[in-house]
């Protein structure tokens, strides 16, 4: 079965799992399914050679990834951490889970990334922390923000969700800061339905982080045998992901190379079939920054008007290609407004989050599909 189609259209995504996925399932529920086991710490040393990073803990989501990196950081309540709008609510709702309060800043235009300019705008006595969102696995001037981190004495939070793969200056997404969150969602590059990773490179806060990702114990340190027994040892929570989940991921890192590179084969013939097209309808494509290596996680279209834009999407979902839009701006949300949240001009998140269209982009898309969808494209401006 081809699950690049959903009934006779196509799907926006779908994940590639066969076999091995079902093989390495079996293979856990033989033993032992609770998290921190063999399957957990394979895919966390896995995880963390591929990033070149000292260590990696698995979590439940990128969301409790999130919490984890800010508690294990110690930011908490009375401080500010600010971070875009234009990004999924796990990046707000963990700063307010800490206690903190989220500050809002703008995005570049070149890489929907935060922007380092407005970020310094909104910098107060109270900011502890700021939380980058790598869009579309892309990253944003790293430099700039990391500069002005260590300037002011800020704490820096990857959000890289959407950035597995992908690097800033040949060093991976995720290991610039202090921290960085993965996601393994189902519409991620790998996926094991629900998952996330922290990484981490002090060896102090990745000690408080499993110390708090275990309830509160120390019963890591008792499983590698560094302790005879374990107790309660801190405030904490459950963070832990399960061996069964592990064993799904350790399948999908597999295959991670390949799906890679079909992501990169879409991308490429999306890029060669709509850049005409695009040039004479006033569409942007993704641009392409020398020293930002992406992931082909999203192929978007960048319209000049919310109109046009919601016109073509109408058209392909009529044609049965599941395009979408993205994010509501989290300023403009309601819980935002009813934070008090929407303030301060954030001129290119709103104008992004009403032109931004995103095309189908996975692994199981064959040729014919990508052209059906570049044909649909076309067609409705037509």
């Amino acid at each position: 079965m081809n699950m690049s189609r959903s009934g006779s259209g196509v799907a926006f995504h779908a994940p590639w799992f066969d076999e091995s996925e079902e093989q390495r399932v079996l293979q856990a529920l033989g033993g032992r399914i609770a998290g921190d086991g063999p399957f957990c710490r394979r895919v966390e040393e896995r995880l963390a050679r591929l990033l070149g990073a000292r260590r990696v803990l698995l979590t439940t989501s990128c969301t409790h990834a999130l919490e984890l990196a800010l508690l294990a950081l110690g930011i908490g309540r009375g401080q500010e951490v600010i971070c875009p709008s234009f990004t999924f609510v796990s990046t707000a709702n963990a700063i307010l889970r800490v206690g903190a309060r989220p500050v809002f800043a703008d995005i570049e235009d070149r890489t929907l990334g935060l922007d380092p300019g407005d970020l310094e705008r909104r910098l107060s006595p109270r900011t502890a922390a700021v939380l980058p969102v790598h869009y579309a696995g892309v990253a944003p001037d790293m430099d700039a923000i990391l500069a002005l981190a260590r300037a002011h004495r800020l704490r820096v939070v990857e959000d890289a969700a959407q950035a597995l793969g992908a690097s800033f200056r040949g060093k991976a997404l995720g290991t610039l800061g202090d921290a960085g969150c993965l996601s393994f969602h189902e519409t991620k590059n790998i996926t094991c339905g629900e998952g996330g990773a922290l990484v981490l490179d002090e060896a102090e806060t990745a000690a408080r982080a499993e110390i708090i990702r275990e309830k509160g114990t120390n019963r890591s340190a008792f499983l590698r045998g560094e302790v005879d027994k374990y107790t309660w040892v801190a405030e904490g929570s459950s963070y832990i992901l399960s061996e069964v989940l592990a064993a799904l991921l350790d399948a999908q890192l597999d295959k991670f190379a390949e799906i890679q590179a079909r992501r990169a084969k879409v991308a490429a013939r999306y890029q060669a079939g709509l850049e005409t097209w695009a040039r004479s309808h006033g569409v942007r494509l993704p641009t392409p920054v020398p020293e930002r290596q992406g992931n082909h996680h999203i192929f978007y279209l960048l319209f000049p008007d919310e109109a046009s834009r919601d016109a073509c999407l109408q058209a392909l979902r009529a044609g049965g290609v599941m395009a979408s839009f993205h994010y509501v701006p989290l300023h403009s949300s309601p819980h935002g407004r009813a934070l008090g949240l929407d303030r301060g001009d954030l001129p290119v998140t709103e104008r992004v989050a009403g032109t931004l269209l995103r095309l189908p982009l996975h692994p199981l898309l064959a040729d014919e599909d990508v052209d059906r969808v570049i044909a649909a494209v076309v067609a409705s401006s037509a």
